[in-house]
């Protein structure tokens, strides 16, 4: 049978598991036009992932550069003037037209040793103490949003009205901006995460540059601010940092950008697939509804089978033979975690969600050096979240029987979810 997986297409991120599990069954290693490889079962990805000296980093800089459609074959310099170039045609100055680049240092981006040394500054806001002092708050946050719903009557749309403004306040209030921006947040994340991973990647740079530029604009202010003002908060900390020479102004602005986009998007996402998902499966909703002590395995379950994030990138730093193929040096591989968690070889019947499961291993966050900086802190936020949900909204059920999925080739999740109650 011929294989016919476009990752970018609409028909694949519509619903990319039929195409997920032939690539498993007939092609693990599979090349696709223009220097790009998918790796589909769990051995290969895992290997990808564990093996930054053969797999680097450096092809999220290269998507994140020139957009996949529109250039991920070109060379980085050539890329990387073309960006300049389109800075000046904008008039766009300062920290987006430096030398370093707005993503030249990106953690995501980064390989080990310099991925260490950043790494292991920015952990230091995602420590016990720190999530455990958010705890409350989350908790705080979760019931006046309910508050809220319950103020407006019998309809909801889950991600407008619950999903996104609630892991919109907690990253505020971790790194230290004021939560009144909210809506700017929100706008920012979405124009960074479709404009990079998106239908609209394909359309120009304009509008995701101008949004990079107002994000890091505003970025600068509040480091500013720090360095006068220091307070228990994370961007002080990065600020702290950068005065001890370990990080740049860029790395700081880039930082704070990556988390304010990736960490809000894929944490709405999460709860809304999870609350999704769990209404497929009504015998199982029961059981969540009767035993509440089942929401960390519902989380677990639904990172495994229906994650936000389904791929990540890396560009081959070597001629690699694995499963079978030889990638070329300077070829991308696109590790499908989508993919990679419903293989039967890791996770028996892998294409059956239930909660039930032993999911330890699955690639939810990711793997390797670069397992999400955050997953503590977006399992306690979906876990308080749905606890809330289901104990003042148990009847929730859907209204629409189809669904508009966020423009993201990347991150999976609908963009609307409405749903009804009984009062």
């Amino acid at each position: 049978m011929t294989i016919h997986y476009d990752p970018f297409s609409p028909e694949v991120r519509a619903n990319p598991f039929p195409h997920y599990a032939q690539l498993r069954k007939e092609a693990p290693v599979h090349q696709l036009p223009g220097g790009l490889w998918t790796l589909s079962r769990y051995e290969e990805c895992s290997f990808a992932l564990r093996s930054p000296h053969l797999f680097s980093s450096s092809g999220t800089r290269l998507m994140m550069m020139g957009g996949l459609q529109s250039g991920m074959t070109a060379d980085e310099e050539t890329l990387r003037e073309e960006r300049r170039r389109t800075h000046r045609e904008l008039g766009l100055e300062s920290l987006l037209d430096s030398e370093e680049g707005w993503n030249e240092n990106s953690l995501i981006s980064l390989d080990p040793p310099q991925h260490d040394v950043v790494r292991n500054i920015v952990n230091r806001g995602f420590t016990p103490r720190q999530i455990q002092r958010l705890e409350p708050r989350i908790h705080e946050i979760a019931e006046r949003v309910i508050d809220d719903i319950l103020e407006r009557g019998e309809e909801l749309d889950l991600t407008s009205d619950f999903s996104t403004p609630l892991p919109l306040q907690v990253m505020a209030e971790l790194l230290g901006v004021d939560p009144s921006h909210a809506d700017d947040f929100q706008r920012w994340s979405e124009i960074v995460i479709s404009g990079i991973t998106g239908s609209v990647a394909v359309e120009g740079p304009e509008t995701l540059l101008l949004t990079l530029q107002e994000l890091a604009t505003y970025f600068l202010e509040v480091v500013e601010d720090r360095r006068k003002n220091p307070r228990d908060d994370l961007i002080s900390l990065l600020v702290a940092a950068e005065e001890s020479d370990t990080l740049s102004a860029v790395e700081t602005v880039n930082f704070a950008t990556l988390l304010l986009a990736a960490g809000n998007e894929t944490t709405t996402h999460l709860i809304d697939n999870a609350v999704l998902t769990l209404l497929e499966h009504p015998e199982q909703h029961e059981q969540v509804l009767a035993d509440p002590s089942l929401v960390p395995a519902w989380v677990e379950e639904t990172l495994r089978y229906e994650g936000p994030v389904q791929l990540a990138f890396r560009q081959a730093t070597e001629d690699i033979e694995i499963g079978g193929h030889t990638i070329p040096e300077g070829d991308i591989a696109i590790t499908l975690f989508g993919s990679a968690n419903r293989d039967d070889q890791v996770f028996s019947d892998g294409e059956r969600y239930d909660i039930h499961r032993d999911t330890q291993g699955h690639m939810g966050f990711g793997f390797g050096v670069h397992y999400c900086l955050g997953a503590s802190l977006a399992r306690l936020e979906a876990t308080i979240a749905l606890e809330a949900l289901i104990t003042r909204l148990p009847s929730l059920r859907r209204t629409e029987a189809e669904l508009e999925r966020f423009d993201s080739f990347l991150v999976r999740g609908p963009s609307s979810l409405p749903l009804r109650y009984d009062r």
